[in-house]
């Protein structure tokens, strides 16, 4: 069992450091909920986008079963750079600019016109799309993450950390929810956790490049 506790924790900081922002987005979100646009289109919309960054993502485990697992290793570096500028980045302050450019976009997201329906018809609700479109453009980081790491993981570690990325989400989207009506509390929690993920994606990339034994092509040969 010591793979699986192994697995767990990695799991848990991957879905952690990748999906603790959606709160931000998934609150103003909720927020707009009213008589004619449920929290359905929200969740499933949120569901849905992740789906689609975890698809792109599997092509990483299916390059670690072609590809000598020493040089898939490298691709450790990624969620190492990424943490990197993360930390850079960290005190760095949001410009008038990019404020006004996140206003305009996310005045493009307001004013949901679906009528309640049952899931089938949130599902091909085009206005649904609109939230799993921000989910996707939000998960650079997501990519950068999972695809060295699934191509560095067995299949029973995969079916681990997917499970945990998905229960990830699903807490966030039932954490936004109840947020809705105190979102300055998402983005304290954000300010905060900002300080500490840059250093769980270091810690991803070091541990991703360590289990591959990818630093032995580094090693003078004897």
């Amino acid at each position: 069992m010591d793979w699986l506790i192994d697995a767990l924790k990695i799991a848990i900081a991957a879905a952690l450091a990748t999906t603790f922002d959606d709160n931000i987005y998934l609150t103003a979100f909720f927020s707009e909920v009213n008589r004619t646009f449920r929290p359905k289109h929200v969740a499933v919309g949120e569901l849905l986008g992740f789906t689609v960054l975890v698809l792109v993502s599997l092509v990483g485990f299916v390059l670690g079963l072609v590809v000598d697992s020493t040089w898939i290793g490298l691709l450790g570096i990624l969620p190492i750079l990424i943490g990197l500028r993360n930390l850079i980045n960290l005190n760095r302050n949001e410009s008038d600019q990019d404020k006004s450019v996140n206003r305009k976009r996310n005045s493009k997201y307001r004013g949901f016109e679906s009528q309640k329906r049952s899931l089938w018809d949130v599902i091909r609700d085009p206005q649904t799309y609109r939230v799993s479109a921000v989910t996707i453009s939000n998960g650079g980081n997501n990519l950068g993450i999972y695809i060295p790491l699934f191509a560095s993981s067995t299949f029973p570690n995969l079916a681990v950390i997917i499970l945990i990325c998905y229960l990830t989400v699903a807490t966030w989207i039932f954490m936004s929810y109840h947020l809705t009506h105190q979102p300055g509390i998402a983005f304290i929690l954000s300010r905060y956790a900002s300080k500490i993920f840059p250093f769980v994606l270091m810690w991803l990339g070091l541990r991703i490049i360590l289990d591959s034994e990818s630093y032995r092509l580094f090693l003078p040969k004897i």
